[in-house]
């Protein structure tokens, strides 16, 4: 006799903060089976990697998708489960008036910060709440086949297969790849026309003393490039695989962690390409091979110093002289990232940079380091049905990963809207 497919009433796959965030909504809501499957050991992506929180609108919520009154709502409910402890912020007036005069803007927005080595445990936590709301979690389980006619979804191994009434696809921005061949499969159409590309710049915490005020400082620039994701305290450069080449990032430890007196931050343009070239993915995996190509395979960086001279850094240059702290991605090559970068990106993200260098004098100090490539591919969008962020019927898609989200806390409401929308079929 064949045993009987496991059958849920709603399969998430991802344990990132867009499938935790639906997860939660529908345990919470009661007399609904959930399973989640996670295909590694425990969940990646911005819960692990530093765990950076931004609970003001518009920040992360792409806005064609989101009005302020429902973010705002949803990030009630999104820190009812985190808890987050907000970032004080302090005596940035000064910076604001700076970034006006110029054309910027500093953007005031309530933060928290978990840090790299606190991640997993508050992950192991909210895994442990959900599997106590008698939600099942199936971990280092990878989906490998959707049969959405039939409502099944193949898995690697026992039981082989689960069935369902409605399927959540949540695999974040490491999964865009994965998530194109679903639609493609599916017969959905998607839109994939932007990509961020951009430098992460490392440098002494003095030179950047804005972080002592504001721990993540958001600051537009014109020609749509932007500061993302500062680190400090105790920051470090980190590279990250994104399929044929390595994407650099940064993360930071807790308060508890020893400082280091650094600092690191992202500035990112933002690319819309159009018709013909209209796959950003494609853009930008051919930049970071390029990247690639000319570093040796690694991610490449270059001193501020050098940069202004048109001169390429070597290893001597990395010296206890002017430059007088050691790269935290040591491996990176040195080189020049102008030989690398598109000029029209550079151009743009230059201007920015000395912009910066008079709203917060000294970053620009010959020793600080330019690291290339950092490069955000996470925009495919799905053709969506409904604001449930639904693509067929009883089908979801949400998170970084299909463009409803570029955050934790945007991403976790992304999952709400969707668990609302599984909610109220339910009802009808």
């Amino acid at each position: 006799m064949t045993e009987k497919t496991p059958h849920f009433n709603t399969i998430i796959v991802g344990s990132g903060p867009a499938g935790l965030g639906a997860a939660f909504h529908l345990a919470v809501s009661g007399g609904h089976s959930v399973l989640i499957v996670e295909k590694k050991q425990v969940s990646s992506g911005g819960l692990r990697n530093d765990c950076k929180q931004n609970y003001t609108y518009p920040v992360g919520f792409p806005t064609a998708l989101w009005d302020e009154r429902e973010a705002t709502e949803l990030l009630i409910e999104v820190a009812g489960i985190l808890k987050p402890e907000y970032q004080s912020r302090t005596n940035i007036a000064r910076y604001v008036t700076r970034a006006a005069r110029l054309g910027a803007k500093l953007l005031e927005i309530r933060q928290a910060h978990v840090g790299t080595d606190k991640a997993v445990d508050l992950i192991h936590g909210l895994i442990e709440r959900l599997r106590r709301m008698d939600v099942t979690v199936a971990l280092q389980t990878e989906a490998i086949g959707i049969d959405h006619d039939n409502h099944r979804l193949w898995v690697n191994h026992a039981p082989g297969a689960y069935e369902y009434n409605n399927l959540i696809l949540a695999p974040g921005r490491g999964g865009f790849a994965w998530l194109q061949n679903c639609m493609s499969g599916l017969g959905i159409d998607y839109v994939d026309n932007v990509v961020d590309v951009g430098i992460r710049v490392e440098t002494r915490e003095r030179n950047y003393p804005i972080v002592r005020d504001y721990y993540d400082p958001k600051i537009l620039f014109p020609n749509g490039v932007r500061t993302f994701c500062t680190n400090s305290r105790a920051a470090y450069v980190v590279r990250e695989r994104y399929q044929t080449y390595y994407s650099v990032n940064g993360h930071s430890f807790s308060s508890a962690h020893e400082p280091n007196g650094l600092v690191n931050f992202a500035m990112l343009k933002t690319i819309g390409l159009t018709d013909p070239v209209a796959a950003g993915q494609q853009f930008g995996r051919i930049l970071g091979e390029m990247a690639m190509n000319l570093a040796g395979g690694k991610p490449m960086m270059q001193r501020v110093g050098d940069f202004r001279l048109g001169k390429r850094s070597k290893r001597e240059t990395f010296n206890e002289d002017l430059y007088d702290f050691a790269p935290t991605l040591a491996s990176a090559t040195p080189g020049d990232i102008s030989l690398a970068v598109p000029g029209k990106i550079l151009r743009d993200i230059w201007r920015a940079l000395k912009m910066l260098d008079t709203i917060v004098p000294g970053v620009l100090h010959p020793s600080t380091i330019l690291y290339y490539p950092e490069i955000k591919t996470y925009a495919n969008r799905p053709a969506f049905i409904d604001e449930y962020f639904r693509v067929k019927n009883d089908l979801y898609m949400i998170g970084d990963g299909a463009g409803t989200s570029r955050g934790i806390t945007a991403a976790w409401a992304s999952g709400i809207r969707a668990a609302k929308g599984i909610l109220a079929e339910r009802k009808v």
